[in-house]
Parts: structure tokens; C-alpha cells; sequence
């Protein structure tokens, strides 16, 4: 009697299985349509409009909600295309959505939306929003940076698995205080809820301060340094822990990589060291202990990471963590 290998036998249950099932895989471009859709049916407020599976798990700013409340019920209008990121990833069957909408009361808002897929259905549906946008923040959320929805060159091209490596070092980086843990760009530049947070020239409007700029010049200092160089400043010493780290998504067509964590600040002290800046060897920092959910997107090619895109909200100190491993 014959025997077939292994790799018949694959074959001869591939070609057995229904069409159906086989038709429930999502590409890349299955995934960027799948977030799409789903916005749009956030804004119809109309949950049927996407595959939801029935056993999904749906959260909003760290709260599980059903299907039907939260986004669904406050969404007004969706986004016009100007300021959207898609972060694609078949491997993971995972899609996140960084994306500008309009919110109840016809306010603007910030959300960032990952999706699981699997099975034909979506299993889990993570929802942040960010309000309360300052006018500084909404002019940067106006018009995405032109690179970051550029296809890298093949010549400049990183693996998948390198760029999930580079997403999971910013914050070994990040909580070190030491940028060798990773690998940034000089020209590296941060945005957070729309504002600047890296790159920024030495002199800028802030919705704080007067209108000709900034003018506190250790802020302004460390507000000018690059991804890397502000962390070798010792600055974000305040961030006592990122926790629940998520780097699950990435797409090495356009080099992005999606990020999720949770930062928690104690703030059980006020003074905070810093290294090789110019007028100060501290900064006092009185703030109560708070936490912040966040989304990073990271531009990769060449090995490094170039730019990123934030956003976040504050919110108690120690709340409970979700999709925690």
C-alpha cells in the first residue's frame, strides 16, 4: 500500500477544505478594509455591519463594554482620510486604526482601534479615544507626516520579526532610560496626542505657555532632543513601569509597527535626576500618581526606528490591566 508525506497530505486537506473556510483567511488588504468598515459601522452605531464573533471581547480605555455602547453610541462623523494609519498584519490577523473623528457634542477626537481576526470573525476589539485635544495637538492631527504611510523601498526593508523587535525595544529603552536597548534614527521625531514631544525647535508655541513660546529652557531643552538623546537625559526616570506590552502587529510594506502598553507613574518621589543638560542637574516634577493606556506606532526601515506616533489617556494609578498576558 502506498504512503503519501507529510506535504501531500497537506495538499489533499487543503484541497478538501470547503471553499468557505478557506475564504476566511484576511490579507493585508482584507485588514485595512476590515478596519475601515468597522469605524463605519462605529459611526452608524450599528454593530451587525461587521463580523463580530459571539463570544467577542470588546474594551474601551480599559473598560470591557458590549457591542453597542461607548464608540458606538458617541461616534458623529468618521474620519475624511486626511489623518488615518492603517497597521496591517496577516500573520497575527491583527489591523490597527489610528484615525481622526468627530465625536458627541461635534467635538474632535483621537482614536486608535486593533482588531483580532479569526475564524471569519473579529474575536477582540480594543477601542482607545482621546478628547480634550489642544489647539497646538489638533493642528498636528490635521495631515499625517508625509512618511508614514510611504512604502519602504526594498533596499531599506526591514523583516517582520525585526520590526517586532524594534517595537518591544522602545520601551526596554524607554523604561532604562538608556537608548541603546534599542535602535533609533537621528532624525527620529515623537508625537503624542498630536503634540510634539521630540524634535521640537528650542522656541515653540505650547497650549500652557504665551503665545511667542516656550520659554522655560530646561523644557524646551529636553523638548528639542531626539527619541534617543532624550533618554539618555535620564528625563523619563518618572515613568516608574510600562506594563502589559503588546507588539503584535506589524507591516513591512509601509514599516510600521503597532505598540500597546500601560504606563504607570507613582510620583512617590519629586526630583528626578538629570544627565548633560545644560542650566539643570534635576526637575522638580509635584504631579499625584496616575496611569496612561497608549498606543505607539513606529515608522521602521533600515533598522531603525525614524518616527512615531502616540496617543494615550490618564487615567487612576494601579487601574487593572487588560488583554494582560
Amino acid at each position: 500500500m502506498k504512503t503519501c508525506n507529510l506535504f501531500t497530505a497537506a495538499a489533499l486537506i487543503a484541497l478538501a477544505t470547503p471553499a468557505a473556510a478557506q475564504a476566511q483567511d484576511c490579507d493585508r488588504d482584507c485588514l485595512i478594509g476590515l478596519a475601515d468598515d468597522y469605524v463605519a459601522a462605529l459611526v452608524a452605531h450599528d454593530p451587525s455591519a461587521v463580523p463580530l464573533s459571539g463570544n467577542v471581547t470588546m474594551v474601551e480605555n480599559i473598560q470591557t463594554i458590549a457591542p453597542g455602547d461607548g464608540l458606538w453610541n458617541s461616534l458623529a462623523r468618521g474620519p475624511d482620510g486626511s489623518f488615518t494609519i492603517h497597521v496591517a498584519d496577516p500573520v497575527s490577523e491583527q489591523v490597527g486604526i489610528m484615525t481622526m473623528v468627530t465625536d458627541s457634542d461635534n467635538e474632535p477626537a483621537l482614536i486608535g482601534i486593533r482588531l483580532k481576526w479569526e475564524d471569519g470573525a473579529i474575536t477582540e476589539a480594543e477601542h482607545m479615544v482621546t478628547r480634550d485635544l489642544s489647539p497646538v495637538a489638533l493642528g498636528n492631527l490635521q495631515v499625517l507626516r508625509p512618511a508614514i504611510m510611504q512604502e519602504v523601498p526594498e533596499a531599506y526593508a526591514d523583516s517582520r520579526s525585526r520590526m517586532i523587535w524594534l517595537g518591544k525595544s522602545y520601551y526596554d529603552a524607554l523604561d532604562n532610560n538608556n537608548s541603546r536597548h534599542s535602535a533609533m534614527a537621528d532624525d527620529c521625531e515623537r508625537r503624542e496626542n498630536g503634540f510634539q514631544t521630540a524634535r521640537n525647535p528650542m522656541v515653540r508655541p505650547t497650549p500652557e505657555g504665551p503665545s511667542n513660546g516656550q520659554r522655560d529652557p530646561i523644557f524646551a531643552y529636553l523638548g528639542g532632543l531626539g527619541c534617543a538623546a532624550q533618554m539618555d537625559t535620564n528625563m523619563w526616570e518618572y515613568i516608574t513601569s510600562i506594563d502589559n506590552r503588546r507588539v503584535e502587529i506589524a507591516d513591512p510594506v509601509t514599516g510600521l509597527v503597532w505598540g500597546v502598553s500601560h504606563f504607570r507613574h507613582a510620583f512617590d518621589k519629586k526630583d528626578f535626576d538629570l544627565v548633560g543638560v545644560p542650566w539643570a542637574d534635576s526637575r522638580h516634577l509635584d504631579f499625584q500618581p496616575f496611569d496612561m493606556p497608549a498606543i505607539h506606532i513606529y515608522k521602521i526601515w533600515g533598522g531603525q526606528i525614524h518616527e512615531i506616533e502616540a496617543m494615550g489617556f490618564t487615567t487612576a494609578y494601579r487601574a487593572p490591566l487588560v488583554f494582560a498576558d
